[in-house]
């Protein structure tokens, strides 16, 4: 059988690694993000729309990005199908959201509706929680 104690230090190295990794990949992201403005900076300073270097293209591009205003989604979601554009809109459900409901109404009331759970999947999965002493 395998040394629990072993697995467990095992467990906490890889979160660890992990942990290091994750912050790295943030600051290379960040990296990533101020070279890429300076890049386009340049670009629009020397008026290029593209060069190549090293055998790969750099061309300069523009995205419009677009979300709803804090709290106006609902609004917009109106709007939308209101104007011939329903097919644009989803419903959902967060899966956060709904895994909440669905552990507070076992909890209270120890199952779900029945017509609903037919539709939800519920199950549980064990794991270890580690913190500090």
């Amino acid at each position: 059988m395998v040394d629990l104690f072993i697995v467990a230090d095992d467990l906490v190295r890889y979160r660890n690694q992990k942990k290091e990794i994750e912050e790295a990949l943030k600051e290379i992201n960040e990296l990533i993000a101020q070279t890429e403005e300076q890049l386009v900076n340049s670009m629009i300073e020397e008026e290029m729309q593209n060069f190549t270097r090293n055998g790969k293209q750099f061309i300069l591009t523009n995205r419009t990005y677009a979300n709803a205003k804090a709290g106006m989604m609902p609004a917009v979601c109106e709007w939308m199908k209101d104007n011939g554009l329903g097919d644009m809109v989803k419903e959902s459900i967060h899966p956060q959201t709904l895994q909440a409901w669905v552990k507070e109404q076992i909890e209270e009331v120890g199952a779900l509706p029945e017509e609903l759970s037919e539709l939800v999947n519920v199950y549980e999965k064990s794991g270890i929680s580690i913190r500090k002493k």
